[in-house]
């Protein structure tokens, strides 16, 4: 049976980024096992038309392997996803990764001291297992009656269809979420109708996307000062938006004022600018930067609709008021389900999985550990994630401490790094004391950023500086360390 010190899940910038740190450490008895036949996690998964991210390429980067030649301020799919793939080949960490191969269950052994896994291509150990899966790995799909009855094409923004051609059709569109006003705007001049089914309208704020010139280019591989400057710039001004919910509230309506800049620019029509004007505070739910959404919105062959959703029938849509809207293809924009079904494949020392002690509560520590899981780290788990930062920003936090975490553990002889079950009971004591009164809880809105019962579903409620400062090395006093 094959074994490895360190097995990481997921080849995204997590588990490249690992990858890369834990070999620079002296770490080469590792493997990282991806379910897909590329790298990239969630850039190799969503190509659907406009897909790009909403952090500039500068600082949605790793620190250690910068890049002088994004062709634009914000980086594109193709463009990303590129990127991570000759950072991986240039730091030799292709051949530790093993495509087509999913994990199907992990259970930890306490006798052994060790994981016990099972993957689709057979059985193995690692003394270490470390989840960089991802947050956003899974579609989530609209529970509306008559969906099974649907005789057109349907398919997620995540599955983007590349072979059904929408040019000339009636085109549903339902969710408004960040995918949706991505790809709103690439498809709006094919189609014949679409449609926009809008639950809930989004705070959009001014992209100011723009092709970088050669020239700068040039001054950005040979100036490094530069680059660094840049980066630290963005890192500076995407932080400020904490100020909403870190510091007061009342700090949003500067950027409330920014996005009703964007509608009266963009929408002259006053009833369509009443429809997507949003009703609850900014922060409450992901804002998204867009300068293409709105004025697509404003084309003649597109409708938005805020009546709820009766029923799907075989080529139409019912509304709640009665209306029928011939359909020929469905396309959900409906987002993701924010807690990966891989969680509950993580077996602890109790019998139970990851994903049955979030039932409980969302639970961790610092986004990287959690009690009863000896010997496990994960990247972005709850409260590893920032509402106001660049997730590049804090992924590299994690990996510094995993790596301080199996360096300390090498130097000490021990077999077995266990989460002291206190320290985590402290930590989701002050995240929840931290999140009472943020935006994010109290700014009107319904989001993944709360669970069903109204709880902080996973965001970090503060500083990513400060989040950089604990976990700038491994606290092991915070762990049951043995032999």
């Amino acid at each position: 049976m094959e074994h490895n010190h360190v097995l990481i899940v997921g080849a995204g910038f997590g588990g490249i980024g690992l990858a890369i740190k834990l070999r620079e450490a002296g770490f080469d008895d590792l493997a990282v096992l991806e379910r897909a036949d590329e790298l990239g996690g969630t850039w190799q998964a969503n190509t659907y038309p406009g897909a790009a991210c909403d952090v500039p390429s500068h600082l949605y980067s790793y620190s250690f392997a910068p890049n002088p030649d994004w062709s634009r301020t914000y980086g594109r799919q193709p463009e990303i996803l590129a990127y991570l793939r000759r950072v991986a080949e240039r730091h030799d960490v292709l051949r530790h990764i093993e495509f087509r191969t999913e994990l199907e269950d992990a259970r930890w052994d306490e006798e052994a001291a060790l994981w016990r896994v099972e993957t689709s291509r057979g059985q193995r150990t690692a003394d270490f297992l470390i989840s960089a899966a991802g947050v956003f790995a899974e579609a989530k799909y609209p529970n509306l009656p008559g969906l099974e009855t649907f005789e057109g094409t349907a398919f997620h923004s995540l599955h983007w269809d590349h072979d059904h051609d929408l040019t000339g059709e009636r085109v549903a569109v339902i969710g408004t979420g960040a995918s949706a006003v991505q790809f709103v705007p690439e498809i709006q001049p094919k189609v014949a109708k679409l449609t926009v089914f809008q639950r809930s309208a989004p705070w959009i704020v001014p992209r100011m996307d723009r092709a970088t010139l050669g020239a700068e280019r040039l001054l950005l591989r040979r100036v490094p000062l530069l680059r660094r400057a840049i980066r630290a710039g963005w890192y500076t001004a995407i932080e400020g938006f904490g100020l909403v919910s870190l510091v007061d509230k009342r700090f949003r309506h500067l950027y409330e004022a920014l996005g009703r800049f964007q509608l009266r620019r963009q929408i002259a029509d006053p009833a369509l600018r009443a429809l997507v004007t949003p009703d609850y505070m900014i922060g409450c739910k992901r804002a998204i930067f867009s300068d293409a959404y709105f004025p697509a919105l404003t084309a003649p062959n597109v409708d938005v609709v805020t009546t709820g959703i009766a029923e799907v029938r075989a080529r139409s849509i019912v509304l709640r008021d009665g209306t029928e809207r011939p359909i020929d293809t469905i396309v959900y924009g409906t987002g993701f389900t924010p807690t990966p079904s891989v969680y509950s494949r993580y077996i602890g020392r109790d019998g139970r999985s990851i994903a049955e002690l979030y039932l409980d509560e969302p639970q961790s520590y610092l986004g990287i550990a959690v009690a009863g899981f000896p010997n496990f780290f994960s990247t972005l788990g709850p409260f590893g994630a920032a509402g106001n930062q660049s997730a590049i920003f804090m992924i590299e936090s994690q990996i510094g401490y995993i790596v301080d975490a199996l360096r300390t553990a090498q130097r000490a002889g021990a077999r077995r790094v266990e989460l002291r079950p206190e320290v985590q009971t402290e930590f989701l004591a002050e995240m929840r004391r931290r999140s009472a009164d943020t935006v994010w809880l109290t700014g009107g809105c319904d989001s993944y950023y709360t669970t069903a019962d109204g709880a902080n579903s996973g965001l970090y409620p503060n500083w990513s500086f400060e989040y950089r400062r604990r976990t700038s090395r491994f606290d092991i006093d915070s762990y049951e360390v043995s032999a």
